[in-house]
């Protein structure tokens, strides 16, 4: 069986759903981003509870075939910008229907409906969210921010933090509050 789960965004949140299908004694075949294959059905009352107790940590198991396919594009666009194998190369829309099975009109157009935002906007969004925690860490230049994000020039990602933010990266470094969003808000 495979359940969908909203707002699993990073890898504690993996060991969170995985801890909390563990305290209900299901066994899990795999946890991966917004997924979770489990080795038999789970009965409904198990089902309920998992449901409630996911909650109380921010999670919820989608029902709603397309909700389902919104946080499947979701956690592939995280993956694209928070995890460093995805050359810079591949296209978003062929990794989009790779991982989701279903043509990119129809993904973008179901995408755009329900949040109000296109798939590249939201993108756009995240990766500022990434340069932002970037900058904060304080550990990579610019130029190396850039480079890891896949970014064509420093200059380009000048340019779009600040049309996204009103702040340069610069000025974002020197703020004694950075504000940021969790990727789930985003």
């Amino acid at each position: 069986m495979t359940l969908y789960i909203k707002n699993m965004v990073c890898n504690r949140c993996r060991t969170v759903v995985r801890s909390e299908f563990d305290k209900l004694g299901i066994e899990t075949l795999s946890v991966d981003l917004g997924e979770v294959s489990t080795a038999a059905d789970i009965p409904e009352a198990d089902l309920e509870r998992l449901q409630q107790n996911l909650r109380h940590h921010g999670f919820e198991i989608l029902q709603d075939r397309d909700k389902k396919t919104i946080e499947k594009v979701r956690n592939s666009l995280v993956r694209v910008v928070y995890e460093e194998d995805y050359p810079a190369n591949r296209n978003l829309s062929d990794i989009l229907v790779r991982e989701i099975g279903q043509d990119y009109s129809t993904i973008s157009k179901l995408f755009s409906e329900t949040e109000g935002i296109t798939i590249e906007k939201y993108l756009i969004n995240l990766r500022i969210e990434r340069v932002k925690e970037l900058l904060i860490y304080d550990e990579l230049s610019l130029s190396e921010i850039a480079f890891k994000l896949n970014y064509s020039s420093t200059a380009y990602l000048s340019n779009q933090f600040k049309k996204v933010t009103g702040l340069s990266p610069s000025f974002f470094k020197k703020l004694k509050e950075k504000k940021r969003k969790p990727i789930d808000e985003v």
